[in-house]
């Protein structure tokens, strides 16, 4: 199931979601080199989160390959105890990275809004850290890096989930050759996504290998769940639902 849109309408222009999108755009082009070598390796060696090493359970000098003919060698620096945030802003590939912020476009405008921008953005920066955690304690001793925003992506839709359960969600649906689009409500299309994080990351506890970091996922969007409470602003959810409740005419 991947989101479209939704029929959700907004209070104002998301400009916090929209920054994010575009300092994530940034760093994939400055220091990821719009995913080509040696800068994806390097970016993905040096600014991805590494589990083994942030904790130092894994000996320096140890090597792990993270793609063809591509290693990362573990070698703790200064910089590595600021990995769980700089790793938020790391992708792996085009379709990694495209389908990432196309998911915090969908959902990430409406959380934004009943938040406020600045709250939003260190809501999202929370989210991502909670993921990182969530994947390191998973497997405290991986030498795998970790890269991706979608652990504090999964706290925005976590937060969305709580905030508007009965919003439509126009979904595309792919089953082999056949596609068709629905409307789903948020409650069903979130919480099947979630299920399948979980399912997921079950059989990789405690496992090496790369892949999907499922368990990033699960953590930031349990987050997100709790940290709504927190962040959301009461009077911006009440002008948020008016906005909802007035008709919309074709």
């Amino acid at each position: 199931m991947f989101p479209l849109r939704d029929d959700n309408p907004t209070l104002r222009t998301p400009l916090a979601t929209m920054a994010i999108i575009a300092i994530t755009m940034l760093a994939w082009f400055l220091l990821q080199g719009l995913g080509t070598e040696p800068a994806l390796t390097s970016s993905v060696c040096t600014f991805g989160l590494i589990p083994g090493e942030l904790l130092g359970t894994v000996s320096p000098g140890t090597r792990v390959q993270v793609g063809q003919d591509a290693y990362c060698a573990i070698a703790p620096s200064d910089l590595t105890c600021l990995t769980p945030l700089t790793s938020m802003f790391m992708h792996g590939g085009w379709f990694h990275i495209v389908g990432n912020l196309w998911f915090l476009w969908v959902f990430g405008n409406n959380v934004e809004d009943v938040m406020g921008r600045a709250r939003f953005v260190v809501f999202y920066l929370l989210c991502g850290l909670a993921a990182a955690a969530a994947q390191t304690f998973s497997n405290p001793s991986s030498a795998i890096p970790m890269v991706g925003a979608s652990g504090a992506i999964g706290g925005v839709m976590g937060a969305y989930a709580v905030l508007y359960p009965r919003a439509h969600v126009h979904t595309l649906i792919i089953l082999g050759f056949y596609m068709r689009t629905v409307a789903v409500p948020a409650s069903f299309m979130l919480g099947y996504w979630f299920l399948l994080q979980i399912l997921g990351g079950l059989p990789k506890l405690g496992s090496e290998g790369g892949g999907v970091a499922f368990w990033a996922h699960v953590g930031g969007f349990v987050a997100g769940v709790v940290l709504v409470y927190v962040f959301r602003k009461p009077e911006l959810v009440a002008a948020h639902r008016a906005l909802s409740a007035r008709p919309r005419f074709a």
